[in-house]
């Protein structure tokens, strides 16, 4: 019971305690996918401003100092609460004890949110392909959520790959989610989203890397697209380190020019990571 106190306080508990200037979010809803992955929702300060697909800083107060990670925002701009999706990592700083945290808790937030997967950073073009793996989906649950993204493309690609089946759930809910919204649903999402989802160790109707998908075409085939193409394709990455190297490379290879947000280009990468 003392080792639970001491990883989690209330929100009024942490706020007493916070570095001044650091903002204190509450917990709304915790939602455990696997034995690695968690959903978590919280209040949303009314000063707190960002842009779809930015990242931020949040942490715990770990033996009396602030300890942060960076979190890709995974609800909307427009979203009155705030959500993140984290992997659990057993020797994590952070992670170790954030998936323990409970309805009514506190975490504290850094007030600037920052990143590259925006659509600022990319110039337009007909189609958005977003390339995820793991807990890398969580900026463009964000991003598919922005009636921002559908008025700039006309074609929304998301891919999500993971190890095993049930790791793409929080995807498949949120894009659910997301037909059925009332502010996007009808006029945007059902007509320009598509959600492909391959696994690398079990079996699933798509398998293996996205890495190996784009390489060998298959991707392309099962969506009936064509090939990748400077002159109307636009691409964010997000995942891992050796999946967010190769997959630049393959937009590299296609003729893609990176971007950023004071030069935005033909693909972004995001860079944040957690642990």
């Amino acid at each position: 019971m003392t080792m639970t106190m001491t990883l989690t306080s209330s929100a009024d508990e942490l706020a007493a305690a916070a570095p001044e200037g650091t903002l204190v979010v509450g917990v709304t809803e915790v939602t455990h996918y696997t034995d690695r992955l968690f959903r978590f929702r919280t209040t949303r300060p009314s000063s707190f401003r960002f842009r779809s697909g930015e990242f931020v800083m949040i942490g715990l107060m770990i033996d009396g100092k602030p300890l942060y990670r960076a979190y890709s925002i995974a609800s909307p701009a427009w979203a009155e609460e705030l959500e993140f999706f984290s992997i659990k990592v057993p020797d994590g700083p952070l992670t170790s004890r954030l998936q323990n945290i409970r309805v009514g808790d506190g975490i504290l937030m850094r007030k600037k949110p920052t990143g590259t997967l925006v659509n600022d950073a990319l110039i337009p073009g007909k189609r958005l392909y977003m390339f995820s793996t793991g807990t890398g989906i969580a900026p463009f649950a964000s991003l598919i959520r922005d009636p921002e993204t559908y008025e700039k493309f006309e074609e929304v690609v998301l891919t999500h790959t993971c190890r095993e089946v049930a790791e793409l759930r929080y995807g498949e809910e949120t894009v659910a989610a997301t037909m059925d919204d009332p502010l996007i649903g009808e006029d945007y999402a059902r007509k320009q989203l598509r959600h492909y989802m391959s696994v690398t160790r079990e079996e699933y109707p798509f398998r293996g890397r996205i890495t190996d998908l784009i390489t060998s075409g298959k991707l392309f085939s099962d969506l009936g697209l064509p090939p990748l193409d400077p002159a109307t394709d636009r691409a964010m990455i997000c995942g891992s380190m050796e999946m967010l190297r190769d997959t630049k490379q393959l937009m590299i290879d296609a003729g893609l020019r990176e971007g950023a947000n004071n030069e935005p280009g033909e693909f972004v990468v995001e860079r944040a990571f957690v642990g």
